[in-house]
């Protein structure tokens, strides 16, 4: 499991980013390890903290500064459930908190977005689509930047979600429909969420009938 995020064929095009803080919050020596090795890959410059639990964030801030990204371990020794992510998200609301757990998502992973988490990653899917998920979370492409509302660029992938979900699809149906995982749809739909500011699939519907981005 952890061979494989470790030796993750990552792309290097994206540009380093400067002073970002990433946290990897994981108990598990090795996992830890190859998610930190697998995001120097993605962002050679950014400062990578390694904690253990929950309870060293609190120093790790006053340290290194409020994260710009999240990884998170959802069993730790100090927390049950997804108390973990609530106190994440409740400190840090705008930060992408990503849920890298051992327990098949359909266990756990509706509680996780629900708590507020952007994304759950099984941690046996393989290195290349966790590198895929974690890197659409880092993009500095501006996709953190959420879009005034009278602002409709979106992408020509962007507008065909909002499609798929005017259509009542779900994420398997989308992945099968444009040959892509589960894992990616998430990501898409994370991102389109984000840029247009809201939170849910209803809302996306929404917003595209009032400002004109469906037809029907």
């Amino acid at each position: 499991m952890s061979d494989a995020v470790s030796f993750a064929v990552i792309s290097a095009e994206q540009h380093l980013s400067k002073n970002m803080n990433v946290y990897v919050i994981d108990d598990h020596p090795l996992m830890r390890e190859a998610v930190v090795m697998l995001l120097r890959r993605m962002r050679p410059g950014a400062n990578i903290v390694e904690l253990d639990r929950m309870g060293g964030v609190e120093a790790a801030v006053q340290q290194h500064g409020t994260p710009d990204l999240i990884t998170l371990d959802l069993k730790l020794p100090d927390t049950t459930g997804t108390s973990g992510v609530h106190e994440l998200k409740k400190r840090f609301p705008d930060t992408p908190l990503a849920v890298l757990s051992a327990s098949p998502a359909a266990d756990a992973e509706e509680q996780c977005i629900e708590a507020g988490a952007d994304i759950y990653i099984e941690k046996s899917s393989g290195g290349q689509e966790i590198g895929n998920a974690l890197r659409a979370l880092l993009s500095a492409d501006g996709q953190f930047e959420e879009l005034a509302p009278t602002d409709n660029k979106l992408s020509k992938r962007q507008k065909q979600l909002i499609v798929m979900l005017d259509r009542g699809l779900s994420n398997r149906e989308i992945a099968d429909e444009l040959g892509i995982s589960e894992h990616t749809v998430k990501v898409h739909l994370w991102r389109l969420f984000r840029r247009l500011g809201v939170k849910s699939r209803t809302q996306t519907i929404h917003y595209a009938r009032v400002h004109g981005l469906l037809t029907s």
